[in-house]
């Protein structure tokens, strides 16, 4: 680190008050020194002199709050030494730092108006004291010009200023909208996560009560039945221990990816062979070749079928159900219907149908479901074959 950095770090670690101090004391040596060396042809140094000198840096202390009237009365007393016949390099500089002030605390009319009268009055002062100079006119157009540096110099800075305000809270909102972002991903994952749970969970439960139910039936009278069916739940359980570890795996990390290809339409008649054997009779339709669906489609397909089959099993006393997978026009259609009362969580509970919803807006399609006339009750998910959202993860 050069000095220059050391300083100015050092001054940034000053209070306000510390820096006007400062800047009252570096303005009191240069100005004074010029002060008490005057020229031999000029007035020397007196009380009046010093008075004037005194008078400006008090007012400087307090150029913060009172920029415009430290301001006038600096520049006072700059006029004061020029007709009492005291000329000096540097005896501005008071009236200088001044109007430095003014202009650097963002106000432009007040800035503007301040360099005006600033430069008219040095002008003024020019022309009543510059009767021995041969072009006093010249000298006159000189001095209005000075005022306007400091001035200048005070506009460019806290012109900086504001572009870096605006900088940083531009920064600040791009960091924010970040981080909404990031929480608005964080909780549709946790949606997605406690979707798939649902699902797996829910399905593999009632695919096995199922299963044991019908074991439990045939365990006496047909053996192989009841084996048949027990080989179902042992398959279940190990499909829904796959699909949890699945799960799991994205949660530990980035790394984390699924160990096994998501389920899909090729998995639907295995879906509908674990609900085989109950009171409920299932039919699988298809239509359509399957190839080019995409993974978010086919993944969103199985678990609507999933949880549609799920809800007849459980809440819906229907004898039969039909599940139809259509394919054409770029499009997939997707239709569970049965006979029973009504396949519908009961009243204020169940995530299933919230889920389904989700499942088919995540794939850019949609859903409908309802009672069907006649009885029965039916669930009808539209989805686009490529998808509406390739980015979602299975």
């Amino acid at each position: 680190m050069t000095c220059l950095d050391r300083l100015t770090a050092w001054v940034r670690d000053l209070s306000p008050r510390s820096v006007d101090l400062l800047v009252v004391a570096v303005v009191a040596w240069f100005t004074g020194l010029d002060a008490a060396s005057n020229e031999p042809e000029y007035r020397q140094a007196d009380w009046f002199t010093w008075l004037l000198l005194a008078v400006s840096l008090l007012a400087l202390f307090w150029r913060r709050r009172w920029p415009v009237p430290v301001a006038v009365v600096t520049g006072a007393a700059c006029a004061g030494w020029a007709l009492y016949g005291h000329i000096g390099e540097l005896l501005n500089l008071p009236v200088i730092v001044a109007l430095y002030t003014v202009a650097v605390q963002g106000d432009r009319p007040r800035t503007l108006w301040t360099g005006l009268i600033a430069s008219l009055t040095s002008g003024a002062v020019a022309l009543w004291v510059g009767n021995d100079v041969v072009n006093p006119q010249g000298l006159a157009v000189l001095e209005m010009l000075w005022p306007l540096v400091p001035l200048l110099l005070g506009e460019v800075v806290c012109t900086r200023r504001k572009l870096q305000a605006e900088y940083a809270a531009r920064a600040a909102r791009a960091e924010e909208d970040r981080e909404r972002e990031a929480a608005r991903r964080v909780r549709e994952e946790r949606v997605r996560i406690a979707r798939e749970l649902h699902d797996v969970v829910a399905h593999t439960v009632t695919a096995m009560a199922v299963q044991a139910g019908v074991a439990l039936d045939a365990f006496d009278v047909k053996p192989e039945v009841a084996r048949a069916a027990m080989r179902q739940v042992r398959e279940a359980g190990k499909e829904a221990v796959r699909e949890l570890r699945a799960t799991v795996t994205v949660l530990r990390g980035p790394e984390g990816d699924a160990v096994e290809p998501a389920p899909g339409l090729e998995r639907l008649a295995e879906l509908v062979d674990r609900f085989a054997g109950g009171d409920v009779e299932i039919t699988l339709r298809r239509e359509g070749a399957p190839d080019g669906v995409s993974p978010v489609v086919g993944l969103a397909a199985y678990r609507i079928v999933q949880e549609a089959l799920t809800n007849v099993v459980k809440h819906s006393g229907a004898r039969h159900a039909a599940v139809s997978v259509v394919r054409g026009d770029g499009r997939l259609t997707v239709e569970v219907v049965d006979d029973g009362v009504s396949a519908a969580p009961p009243a204020g509970g169940g995530f299933g149908l919230v889920g389904m919803r989700e499942r088919a807006a995540a794939a850019g399609g949609r859903i409908d479901y309802g009672p069907v006339p006649g009885g029965g009750f039916r669930v009808r998910a539209e989805l686009p074959a490529r998808g509406g959202d390739e980015g979602e993860r299975p």
